[in-house]
């Protein structure tokens, strides 16, 4: 089955990643896992800008690392995807699939035939009339986007499997089969990329909420060097060096942390307005922590300066604590390096499995 399985396969902006998983003994393995980086302008704002040079790197992953499906199951996250909360009369789901373009023309900001439609269902209930009522979460997803990224897969002689939301993946990799419909409070995982931020709020693995920020680590470091009037590489070294400032005395100790601090207030006002607004939608539960995840999350002090501006627990994430570690390879090093970035890949070759 391990080689029948579909890759995992997260293009972001700065480079490729994949998993491939396989089931042992009843449960999930991770089997292999890679990364090659992207040159600057394949991929902007997640979506595939110049499908030749995203299939080179594709087929570079695939020779070093040496994956052996070449099916993939992919994900997309970025501006052209939108998800919307929407209540419907109920019907069954297979009619809803049926008439999902009709039911929901009116709530999209894009035309119902440029798009590529799903949805997921959130909960039934009835409604102040007493009406039986489907609450759903409509994904829509520019075609043309998607028609780039799955024409990336193929010139690298891959086989596109599926594709699916990455928030809908990162759910996926932080929540435990025994976890499933088991929580009375909802958890909102954010994952910090290069330029994309995806947050997804679950109730017990059921996805309530999500939203996709352009926005991401590599802005803060544009920020950095810009203020501080240094090259990007130079600023990138100042972050990580210093981190986010905790109090005032370290926030003026150093012009970097300074420009540092004002570069991720914004990020964090962006993360807490989202999760506000979604305590304000209707169906809201209560969120009991914040989940921190992807490569930007590795900023000292990050975790701490989102947990004092949301008022909640955040932590990050250990994906290994759910998924068993087949021979990959990896030094024990390189996994707690590689740890922020597996979730999307992972969650969808999980997906793939299903």
């Amino acid at each position: 089955m391990a080689g029948r399985a579909p890759v995992g396969l997260d293009i972001g902006t700065s480079c490729v990643r994949g998993v491939e998983a396989s089931i042992a003994r009843g449960s999930v393995r991770i089997d292999r896992f890679g990364q090659v980086a992207l040159p600057v302008g394949a991929v902007r704002d997640g979506e595939v800008a110049d499908v030749d040079l995203v299939a080179a790197a594709l087929r570079r992953l695939w020779s070093e690392v040496g994956f052996k499906s070449r099916k993939v199951a992919l994900g997309v996250s970025n501006q052209r995807v939108v998800v919307r909360q929407v209540d419907l009369p109920w019907m069954e789901l297979a009619e809803l699939r049926k008439s999902l373009g009709y039911q929901v023309a009116d709530f999209l900001p894009m035309p119902v035939e440029q798009a590529i439609l799903d949805f997921y269902p959130v909960e039934e209930y009835l409604n102040e009339a007493g009406a039986r009522t489907l609450r759903v979460l409509i994904v829509a997803g520019a075609r043309e986007m998607i028609t780039n990224a799955v024409e990336a897969v193929r010139r690298a002689g891959l086989k596109p499997a599926s594709v699916d939301l990455t928030p809908f993946a990162l759910i996926r990799a932080v929540v435990g089969q025994e976890q499933l419909g088991m929580a009375s409070d909802a958890e909102a995982i954010v994952d910090v990329g290069a330029r994309v931020t995806n947050i997804a709020v679950h109730q017990g693995g059921v996805p309530k909420f999500v939203r996709i920020l352009l926005i991401g680590g590599a802005d803060i470091t544009d920020s950095i060097a810009e203020r501080l009037g240094v090259p990007v590489d130079e600023a990138e070294r100042l972050k990580y060096s210093f981190g986010v400032p905790l109090n005032a005395v370290e926030r003026d100790a150093h012009p970097a942390s300074r420009a540092i601090e004002n570069a991720t207030a914004s990020f964090v006002d962006e993360i807490r307005g989202s999760l506000d607004y979604y305590l304000a939608s209707p169906g809201a539960v209560p969120i009991r922590r914040v989940v921190l995840t992807g490569g930007g999350s590795r900023l000292r002090n990050l975790a701490q300066r989102l947990a004092f501006a949301t008022r909640l627990p955040v932590d990050t994430v250990n994906p290994f604590a759910t998924i068993r570690l087949g021979r990959t390879g990896l030094s024990q090093e390189q996994l707690a390096y590689i740890q922020p970035l597996v979730p999307v890949p992972m969650g969808l070759a999980v997906g793939g499995l299903s």
